[in-house]
Formats: structure tokens, C-alpha cells, sequence
């Protein structure tokens, strides 16, 4: 007598060669109770991100039952895959000609990347911000677990949320159109900020880039301790440069 195995209830996630990026990921959105894997909270926050990725909000918003310090993980690295694909669209204009400096917004941002920190052409600085915040994040000695996150490595998450910052700030103020385009299409700035208010991972001050929603106005006395704020110990890899250079 034969027995009858019956199919496996879980969905079959599979991206099947020739197939269109169209029909790519079309696979239907499941809770995150019921995704059996240990990169579960990845594969949520992916799901979140193509089912809406300008609904920012329901995308940082942090789930039932995920620690907060494994949700700001998980986001950090997606925040870097996607932001690769920012750079695809950069490098056509910002040349080492172009852009021999990372500049944004009069700050000069020097690389940590060299055997000591200097300046270097902004593709470069991107790409090695980049590869650092990713090297770190995979880091096994730092964050050896995707389903909880040592108490000393959260330091880890400010640092490279600031760096990350300067990319989308270059872009902004040196690459709009490109910005633009790429900022409509994905949301990722808005979500990116969305997630460092949330969790404090950038000082107010450091954010450069307008916000379209605000209608508040700074006065010369606010931009001054914006300015003292900005030269604090932790953020001694940029130059304030003169506004004639900027």
C-alpha cells in the first residue's frame, strides 16, 4: 500500500532563471509568526518594503515580539544593500573629476577607510563607507546572532548610521536629479531618517537635508550651536569648510 505525502503548507520562495524582474518576489505576504527561518525578521521587513516602500512608516514601526535592538540591526543592513544600488546611479556623475572631495552641505567628510583618516574622491569615500558598515555588520565578533544584539556592539549603530547620513546628504547637494529619482522610486531617505529619529541615531543636528514637511525656520543663533553641535568629539572625520567652498 502506497502512502500519500502531502505537499509542504509553507509558500515556496524561489526566483526561477528568465523570469522578469516584473514577477520577481510575487509571492504572497506572510506574518511574520509564520516565517520559519532564522533571517525571519529580514525576510518581514523585505516583505514590508515591496508590498509599500513609501509607507515608511508601517516599515519601521516595530513588530510584536522583535527586540528593538535586532529591528534597527536588520534595518541597517538593508539600508546598505539598498543604498548600492544609489551608488549604480551615481557613478556615471560623480566622477573623481567631478567630485574629487566628499563634500555636502559645506562639510568636508574625511575617510576612515586609509591608514589614516584623510580626504578621497566622494565615489571612493561612498564605496569604502559602504564596504566598512557592511564588513561591520557581518562581523561575527560583534554581532554574532541575528535574533538578539550584544549590549556593547549597539555603539556600532550610530557611528554607521552617521556615515551612512553623509552619502544621502552628497547625493542631495551635489546629485539632486539623481537623488530625486532614486529617493521617489525606493523612499529609502525617508525611511532611513524615519528610523534614526526613532531610535536617536543621528543628532538633530547633523540632519542637513530639508525636510519638505517642515515649515519651521532656523534663526543665525540656532545655526550657530547647530554648528558647535556638529564639531562634537564624535564627529571629528568632517571639516566645517568656509561658504565660499561650499
Amino acid at each position: 500500500m502506497t502512502e500519500t505525502v502531502s505537499a509542504p503548507s509553507g509558500i515556496l520562495r524561489r526566483l526561477y532563471p528568465g523570469r522578469s524582474l516584473e514577477d520577481s518576489f510575487q509571492w504572497p505576504f506572510e506574518p511574520l509568526d509564520s516565517l520559519e527561518s532564522s533571517f525571519n525578521v529580514q525576510e518581514y521587513l523585505q516583505q514590508l518594503i515591496r508590498l509599500d516602500c513609501s509607507n515608511v512608516q508601517h516599515i519601521v514601526q516595530l513588530p510584536e515580539n522583535v527586540d528593538d535592538d535586532v529591528w534597527q540591526y536588520e534595518h541597517l543592513r538593508q539600508v546598505c544593500l539598498e543604498l548600492s544600488l544609489l551608488v549604480v546611479a551615481l557613478e556615471s556623475e560623480c566622477t573623481k573629476e567631478n567630485c574629487p572631495e566628499m563634500k555636502a552641505d559645506g562639510w568636508l567628510y574625511l575617510c576612515a577607510a586609509h591608514p589614516s583618516t584623510q580626504s578621497c574622491p566622494a565615489i571612493d569615500y561612498i564605496i569604502h563607507t559602504l564596504d566598512g558598515a557592511t564588513i561591520l555588520l557581518n562581523n561575527s565578533k560583534y554581532f554574532p546572532s541575528r535574533i538578539s544584539v550584544p549590549e556593547p556592539s549597539l555603539k556600532h549603530f550610530q557611528s554607521i548610521a552617521r556615515r551612512l547620513y553623509r552619502i544621502f546628504a552628497h547625493a542631495y547637494f551635489h546629485h539632486r536629479e539623481i537623488y530625486e529619482y532614486f529617493e521617489n522610486e525606493t523612499s529609502l531617505y525617508a525611511r532611513f531618517l524615519l528610523l534614526s529619529q526613532t531610535y536617536s541615531l543621528i543628532p538633530p543636528s547633523l540632519v542637513s537635508i530639508p525636510d519638505n514637511n517642515s515649515t519651521t525656520n532656523e534663526d543665525d543663533d540656532e545655526e550657530e550651536e547647530d554648528d558647535y553641535n556638529r564639531n562634537i568629539p564624535h564627529n571629528s572625520s568632517s571639516i566645517k569648510l568656509p561658504r565660499q567652498e561650499e
